[in-house]
């Protein structure tokens, strides 16, 4: 018996009991549909996390004081006074792995202008800061290299800053704002990068020279930190080994000290926030595919029904001359259809979902091809791994007992 009639058997048996047929696949279309929606919103979370952290600067490198003992005493982080100035002209001097640098201290208050006001981070750096972390300049432009030599009281704002405190739509360039009670003339307004993947506002700053902030707000010498991004994301161990052999050397550590000092990198963040993304979509797709199983269980259950009840069709073929190889073919056939035809209604289906899911909900999907394809296979793999056994044992099935059956 040829292929094209097998088919065409295959075919009328699934239009006798059509309902019977659709509920069989009704385990395949929402088991496929689950997998390829859960895949999409796991990637998609990912993509997001991403992005949002190459917007921050993928490569940024972040150096704060470590704790310490002193005399017996066990000093925080922020009661370290270790990073200097000259750890920053070093830094920016002697690496070959690092491409911009700026030296960090930052304070909160109160930022008034005239009725408005708001509370708020004032952050002392350089030029280079905006470079490391990605902040352009929307109106005005940035304080320049005799700002910082001059301590000048100068500052950038940010968009949120911009809009508590000149909720008019005024242009606040050249306006005085006070913070603390000291005056910053403003000098630009940065471009607005909305919240990170954290959910912290990156629109809520001011910047403005770090020996502006040094001298006129907290009266110190010493950096709270310095910022730094690799020439490259791939370099990032490289420059990080560097810092730390400088730190190390201007702080006179000895072999057997512990560092003074913590080196941290968005490269790290990255990693483990991807980490548990896939750690997430992995069981998403997992749960999802127990609807797969299910599905091929019920193809498993059908198909075992439909040899018990075509037992003396079974018969009759044969005892005409079919073989058992026509026999199996026949029903593994239609296996195959209720999973491959479940498959197509499936991949339709998790495709829809998942836009609907962004459209609706808003939330960042990115539908890949391979988790299309992937489905696809294993709902064909399943219509031929659950279809196998009743198409075998029909096959085995002796012409005359066949006949007989009631």
């Amino acid at each position: 018996m040829n292929a094209a009639n097998l088919l065409k058997i295959a075919l009328r048996a699934l239009a006798n009991n059509k309902m019977r047929g659709f509920l069989t696949m009704l385990g395949i279309i929402i088991g496929v549909g689950s997998v390829i929606t859960m895949l999409a919103i796991g990637q998609g979370s990912k993509r997001s996390i991403q992005s949002q952290i190459s917007e921050m600067g993928s490569n940024v490198i972040t150096i704060q004081p470590g704790g310490d003992t002193r005399g017996g005493v066990r000093l925080s982080a922020s009661e370290m006074e270790n990073l200097k100035l000259q750890d920053y002209y070093d830094i920016r001097d002697q690496t070959r792995y690092v491409s911009y640098v700026s030296p960090t201290v930052n304070t909160s208050g109160q930022v008034v202008y005239g009725a408005n006001n708001r509370p708020t981070t004032v952050y002392g750096v350089n030029d280079d800061y905006m470079e490391i972390r990605r902040y352009s300049v929307d109106d005005g432009s940035v304080f320049t290299a005799q700002d910082i030599t001059t301590a000048a009281k100068v500052c950038v704002i940010g968009q949120t800053v911009a809009d508590d405190l000149f909720p008019n739509g005024d242009n606040p360039v050249g306006k005085v704002i006070r913070f603390n009670k000291i005056p910053f003339r403003i000098v630009g307004v940065l471009k607005s990068k909305g919240y990170n993947s954290m959910g912290m506002d990156q629109d809520d700053l001011i910047l403005a020279p770090y020996t502006t902030i040094q001298k006129r707000l907290l009266a110190i010498t010493h950096l709270q930190g310095i910022t730094c991004s690799a020439i490259d994301e791939k370099y990032t161990q490289e420059a990080i080994e560097e810092i730390s052999e400088i730190l190390r050397t201007n702080h006179k550590l000895r072999p057997t000290d512990d560092d003074d000092f913590r080196i941290r990198s968005t490269q790290e963040l990255s990693e483990m926030l991807t980490s548990t993304s896939d750690m997430m979509t992995i069981l998403l797709a997992a749960v999802a595919g127990i609807s797969l199983l299910v599905g091929g269980i019920g193809i498993m259950n059908i198909m075992y029904v439909s040899v018990t009840e075509r037992t003396r069709e079974i018969g009759l073929r044969m005892s005409i001359g079919a073989k058992g190889i026509d026999i199996l073919a026949q029903f593994l056939i239609e296996s195959i259809l209720i999973s491959i035809t479940g498959g197509i209604i499936g991949v339709l289906l998790g495709v829809g979902a998942a836009v609907l899911v962004n459209v609706i909900v808003h939330f960042p999907i990115y539908i890949q091809p391979w988790s299309v394809i992937l489905s696809f296979a294993v709902c064909t793999f399943t219509g031929v791994f659950f279809g196998w056994y009743p198409a075998k044992k029909a096959a085995q099935l002796d012409p005359i007992d066949a006949i007989r059956y009631e």
